[in-house]
């Protein structure tokens, strides 16, 4: 296969997962949020604040529903684009990615739609306990992930036979040390992302002076906290990455010898090395100006002007950009410092793809990109909408109290 029908398949599976994980990001952010909102909501039966699960709960349907179809449409392109990964590789990576497929387009599916549809048909705490279902299996779908892409950049718990990984010890494979701290990171970066946009959407009703209950007024503060204590965690498990992403990992029963490891090595020109540097600087960058917002935040909380300092609260508006372009711009450092191995030292980038000639490669990439690329625009103008509506107006708003007492009330409507 040609040079440029690679290139063209990786950048097409680089644009559609990094579209994908914005919308993971943000409902992995948004869920504990929500989770702890209900619960306070719960256990003080403010009505106020249960309105406002409404509101961030819709808010948090919206981003979870785009987020499963793009994942659904990832899967169809690994099996289409990357035949020989599935070929060699297929057995191992297979397993945490059904269970992650149970976990999340199952368990989870299933507890947010009693969560969604569960509205005054059951008990408080029981429609409590769905949301908490659905937080716990969205961390677990997103371990499951990491820990077949922590297989990838360090290979364990299989043998080679026969030219095809067989697993032998599925306990290596789910706590490899590469998918551990990828896992740690992917979640605290997503505190980033969840608490940045509840900052964000609350700061513009404070700024339109549609601050209803209090509700946004709670939520500038409450995003900065989350944002606040994910400031350490970031960087910690960020930087203890590095030895998995900088230079060769040893692994047992490599398929390559040394020779060839550094033939293929040798053969590989780094033309995406400039993108690698500025992803990993993009990271950097973001944490620092993160850390610069956490400060002037906490200046203006204790200084209690956090409500009033109109140009710190439109910088709060347009602040979301920053974890999501540093979200992105870790998961192309990631992987790009694996090349030019798909598997290190166990099977080539070029090994992985599926042969196909340039103009196949092409179309390829303009369906896949295209069809995310409406899917994107189409949920951010829906997200945008919803979040400017405001309390009380969402697709989980109350229902109408307009029918008369003998016909009931309304069903839920979403």
């Amino acid at each position: 296969m040609s040079d440029a029908s690679l290139d063209l398949l990786r950048l097409q599976f680089a644009l559609t997962a990094g579209i994908h994980y914005l919308f993971v990001a943000l409902t992995l952010g948004l869920a504990p949020f929500v989770l702890c909102v209900q619960a306070r909501a719960v256990w003080t039966g403010d009505a106020a604040r249960m309105r406002a699960v409404r509101f961030w709960g819709g808010l948090y349907v919206i981003g979870y529903g785009t987020g499963v179809l793009s994942g659904l449409v990832m899967e169809t392109q690994l099996a289409l684009n990357w035949s020989g990964l599935n070929r060699v590789f297929g057995s191992v990576v297979a397993a945490p990615l059904a269970i992650e497929t149970a976990a999340a387009f199952f368990v989870e599916s299933a507890f947010l739609g009693l969560w969604v549809f569960g509205w005054d048909r059951m008990g408080r705490w029981a429609h409590l306990g769905c949301f908490a279902v659905v937080t716990g299996t969205a961390y677990l779908s997103a371990f499951w992930v990491m820990a077949a892409n922590g297989l990838l950049r360090n290979p364990v718990g299989f043998e080679m036979r026969g030219g095809e990984a067989v697993l032998t010890d599925p306990l290596a494979v789910a706590f490899n040390p590469s998918g551990l701290l990828g896992f740690a990171h992917t979640a605290v970066t997503a505190l980033f992302v969840g608490g940045l946009f509840v900052a964000a959407v609350s700061a513009r009703h404070v700024l339109r002076g549609t601050d209803a209950d209090g509700v946004f007024r709670r939520g500038v503060r409450t995003g900065l906290v989350l944002v606040m204590a994910a400031v350490a965690p970031v960087a910690v498990t960020g930087g203890t990455q590095f030895r998995f992403t900088e230079g060769p990992t040893p692994t047992t029963g490599l398929t390559y010898d040394e020779a060839g490891i550094a033939a293929v090595e040798a053969a590989w020109e780094p033309s995406y090395g400039w993108i690698w540097d500025v992803a990993g600087g993009t990271m950097t960058v973001v944490w620092e100006l993160v850390v610069l917002l956490c400060l002037v935040g906490a200046v203006a909380w204790i200084a209690r002007r956090l409500d009033r300092w109109r140009w710190f609260l439109w910088v709060l508006v347009f602040s979301p950009v920053l974890p999501w372009a540093a979200s992105v711009g870790g998961w192309v450092y990631r992987e790009l410092g694996r090349q030019p191995w798909t598997v290190t030292h166990h099977l080539t980038t070029a090994e992985a793809v599926t042969p196909m000639s340039a103009g196949a490669a092409v179309v390829s990439l303009c369906v896949f990109v295209s069809a995310y690329a409406l899917l994107a625009g189409a949920t951010a103008w829906w997200l945008v909408r919803v979040a400017r509506l405001g309390v009380g107006r969402g697709p989980l708003r109350e229902p109408d109290q307009g029918p008369p007492a003998e016909e009931g009330r309304e069903p839920v409507r979403f």
